[in-house]
């Protein structure tokens, strides 16, 4: 049989492989340098973009094309200020881009962080300490309790070897490792136990490990590597926004040609006038404030999620693209589940008690028959001996419960304190102990109490106590016992023994004969990583809204399925093994993706390979992770979110959100308030646009109907930029639209408008269009002068746009409850109208921007164009709601 894998290899098979004369000689001086020479020092390295490559980035965009064009056009023809105006909205926008671009870290920095800076490595027969960064493949590593693996080993000797792998792997237990070799090819890395990986660390024990990779051979250098590699996605939003700019620039600039090489042809207008007129046209209709509203629209979100919602969202158009997600792909440990090991069953052989709280803190009650239990003497001595045949501690920082050990051990603890007041301990002195050890399985303790009596407490492997109850009771009812750790198993929980034995006062150390000529067994404990309780209603929430769960863990089918089922995840739970996922084709990989809600025993590569699954088949993916093993998920995703408290800072640096309370709950009301802001969006785009081509219709036709130029191109920009920094941004503090939560996910590849969204701008620009250059006509025909005909027409496309507002802001009637939904809609309208005041009668604003004085006359003329605007409006509305119904 031929062996891939270091993991199957006998440790004889390992030395040669890798030249190794012996475990206590090493490698010698020469060795060593042919390695480094070949594989390159023990060290990850990040590719990085310079920053003037990341500021030129933001430039690349069709809008920005256009309006860097008319800038220089201006400029060329003289008109200085209005170039810069134009330059500054750029500059603006690109820099807005390039900080929150800078702002996202490094995650390949965390990642070395994490890696370990000194090894013990046996070289010509001597243990000395290197430099990590000297290590090579062979190289024979010693370990101890507190080290950091330095890359990734086939362990060769252990002697109670622990290391915790959870960042890795997603199991929250340490694991034991063994010598041995393992037969099966298709092991995974969460079972691979003879291996022990860089960047995780020795909990207790000691060994020596044969260095079988370094650097980015490593598990964790393949992770740095798919990070570095993994390529940033542009959000639904921005694509789509991309796409409608690209539209809309090919529009105005196949209008504009037109109209320059039909004007050319009539030879109405002067090169010069004509240049101008064309250039007007294109800054009034393309909507220059689009890049800068959609940023503070996300802005403003990004920073009403961290004040209020517990989530700091790195990139503004993350906060958007929640609102779009299909499917929330997500960690189990610590993400789900508590990440903290709770006893939830004791079963004696006459009683069954359920226990209450999850988690380390010690709240909640031991019940019987739903009653909590007070006085119960074999309950309490069940407690203390769980309590004493323990190395682990439970301490309280910082308002945190956590413990220092083992997590097993430490439900034990919680769970005595359950019963007792946390001051108060058990009233036994230890004489021995007997520190667990996988070749036995249990762990047991030597204790004395106030009477002098001596006391032997054990806790380990169900299999191994029975047997050892068997000796010290004939009628030892092994089936029954048997069929309740059958049962347990079965629900995902971890069961735990626990017994004890009466000793002579002349017992003074703990040997195996003393339990293996029989114990007492007291009970059993079913244990489990518990659901954190708001989970279960988020899920409750977030499939309401169509939005459906994947979970993907490192742990066994079993307990995956039975947390999936606690959960609700899903009406019926389906369940694939990352082993099975590597043997299927593509196709069937992406069928498997959609199909399964539960992943277990997933690799790193696979959490990669379902996100991707999913997006291929049209599916916007959220992430969620907090482990090493999650980063490049979790840049792979659309939007990735980690976990701010238990969360590694690999995890954090690699995602675009971070859950500042750990909270999975927090997902409903990121995904709400990204629904929230994407309505918004779009709302500020669909008032924005039909608005900036009203602006070049007006232009346009005129240059159509020869005649001459009733607006100057600063009181176009003056409509723009008025516009931009007030009233577009009532949509910021815009409420949620009703039932946003019970509607689907809007479709992947859809575009940003509708055919009624198009419909509508077409006939609110024509209708402001006409409506302005008709009351131009009748103001001049009356003796009017062009420049107080100017100011009325700049007012009754601005009032156009105040009355518009109010139809755009809701679904629903604008003379609705929705009408007061937005008190500071009132604030921002009333400050335009303020401008406007100041634009028509301040002599320094006339001279800037050729404005008059006007008479009542002219701003009734703009009120009643806005309300006719809002009256066809709203009719179209109402025949829409009436035709929905």
């Amino acid at each position: 049989m031929t062996k891939n894998n270091a993991f199957q290899l006998t440790i004889k098979e390992t030395l040669q492989k890798y030249d190794v004369p012996a475990i206590d000689e090493g490698l010698n001086n020469s060795q060593v340098k042919q390695r480094l020479e070949q594989f390159g020092p023990n060290k990850i390295e990040a590719k990085i973009t310079p920053k003037w490559r990341v500021l030129l980035r933001q430039f690349n965009n069709m809008i920005i094309y256009i309006l860097l064009f008319a800038a220089l056009l201006t400029l060329l023809m003289g008109h200085l200020s209005d170039a810069m105006i134009i330059a500054i909205v750029v500059i603006i926008n690109a820099l807005i881009g390039y900080f929150q671009e800078l702002n996202a870290s490094d995650a390949l920095e965390r990642i070395k962080e994490m890696l370990s800076s000194e090894a013990t490595v046996y070289r010509e027969g001597i243990r000395i300490d290197i430099s990590a960064e000297e290590l090579v493949v062979g190289d024979v590593v010693f370990l101890e309790a507190g080290d950091n693996v330095p890359a990734d080993l086939r362990i060769v000797a252990a002697d109670n070897l622990r290391i915790q792998e959870s960042a890795l792997t997603g199991e929250p237990d340490s694991v034991e490792k063994i010598t041995a070799e393992l037969i099966e090819a298709a092991t995974p890395l969460a079972e691979q136990l003879n291996l022990a990986f860089a960047s995780t660390s020795v909990t207790s024990g000691s060994g020596e490990g044969i260095v079988i990779a370094t650097g980015k051979n490593t598990q964790i250098g393949q992770i740095s590597t798919e990070v570095n590699n993994t390529e940033n996605r542009k959000t639904p939003l921005m694509r789509e926004i991309d796409d409608l700019g690209k539209g809309i620039t090919y529009v105005i600039m196949a209008v504009a040609i037109v109209l320059f090489v039909l004007s050319l042809f009539l030879k109405t207008y002067s090169l010069s006038v004509l240049s101008l007129a064309v250039v007007t046209m294109i800054v009034g209709s393309i909507p220059e404030g689009l890049p800068a509203t959609t940023s503070v629209v996300l802005a403003m979100g990004v920073s009403d999620m961290a004040k209020n919602k517990n989530t700091i969202v790195k990139t503004l158009p993350a906060v958007e693209t929640l609102g779009s997600v299909d499917v929330v792909a997500t960690d189990k440990t610590g993400t789900l589940t508590k990440n903290e090991m709770t006893i939830k069953d004791i079963v004696f052989a006459d009683k069954r008690y359920s226990v209450t709280g999850d988690g380390y803190q010690p709240i909640g009650q031991i019940l019987l028959d739903k009653q909590p239990i007070e006085n119960d003497a074999r309950l309490k001595l069940f407690l203390e001996a769980g309590y004493e045949a323990n190395d682990t501690v439970l301490i309280q920082n910082e308002g945190i419960w956590q413990i220092n050990g083992e997590p097993t051990d430490g439900s034990f603890l919680t769970l005595y304190h359950k019963y007792m007041d946390y001051k108060i301990t058990p009233d036994y002195e230890e004489i021995d102990m007997l520190p667990f050890d996988s070749s036995y399985r249990y762990m047991a303790k030597l204790v004395k109490n106030s009477q002098n009596q001596r006391l032997l407490f054990i806790k380990g492997s169900p299999d191994k106590l029975f047997e050892m109850a068997k000796v010290g009771n004939a009628e030892f009812p092994y089936d029954y016992w048997s069929e309740q750790v059958t049962q347990l198993s079965a629900q995902g929980k971890r069961v735990v023994a626990v017994g004890f034995k009466r000793l002579t006062n002349q017992v003074t150390e703990v040997s195996h004969e003393l339990l293996t000529d029989g114990i007492e067994l007291l009970g059993i404990a079913g244990i489990i990583d518990p659901p954190r309780e708001e989970v279960i209603t988020a899920l409750k929430e977030m499939n309401a809204a169509g939005v459906s769960v994947k979970m993907i863990t490192g742990d066994h089918p079993l307990t995956a399925k039975a947390i999936g089922e606690m959960l609700g995840l899903a009406p019926k739970i389906n369940v694939i093994t990352g082993a099975e996922l590597d043997q299927m084709s593509d196709e069937q990989f992406k069928q498997a993706a959609i199909y399964y809600q539960v992943f277990a025993r997933a690799t790193p590569q696979n959490k990669m390979d379902i996100v991707r699954a999913l997006q291929e088949s049209g599916k916007v993916t959220a992430m969620t992770g907090d482990g090493v093993n999650d980063a490049p998920a979790l840049k792979c995703a659309d939007i990735g979110v980690a976990m701010g408290l238990k969360g590694t800072d690999v995890a954090k640096d690699s995602a675009d959100m971070i859950l500042t309370d750990d909270n999975f709950g927090t997902m409903a009301i990121a995904i709400r308030e990204g629904r929230r802001i994407y309505d918004n969006i779009k709302k500020s785009i669909l008032f924005l646009l039909p608005t900036s081509f009203a602006e070049g219709l007006i232009i346009a036709f005129t240059i159509l109907m020869q005649k001459e130029m009733p607006l100057k191109p600063t009181q176009l920009l003056w409509i723009n930029m008025v516009s931009a920094i007030t009233i577009q941004f009532a949509f910021i503090f815009e409420p949620a639209e009703a039932g946003i939560m019970q509607r689907q996910p809007r479709k992947t590849g859809c575009g940003l408008l509708s055919k009624h969204d198009i419909w509508q701008m077409a006939y609110v620009s024509v209708l402001i269009a006409v409506i302005s250059i008709f009351s131009n006509e009748w103001l001049l025909s009356q003796g009017i002068s062009q420049a107080v005909s100017a100011t009325i027409m700049i007012n009754i496309v601005v009032f156009s746009k105040i009355f518009y507002l109010f139809n755009i802001r809701t679904t629903q009637p604008a003379f609705s409850k929705a009408f007061s939904s937005n008190p500071k809609a009132f604030i921002i309208i009333g400050i335009m109208i303020v401008l406007q005041l100041l634009l028509t009668y301040v002599p320094l604003l006339q001279t800037a921007f050729h404005t008059s004085d006007i008479s009542a006359l002219g701003w009734l003329i703009s009120i009643a164009a806005g309300v006719l605007i809002l009256i066809i409006t709203e009719i179209d509305k109402l025949i829409r709601i009436n035709y929905k119904k």
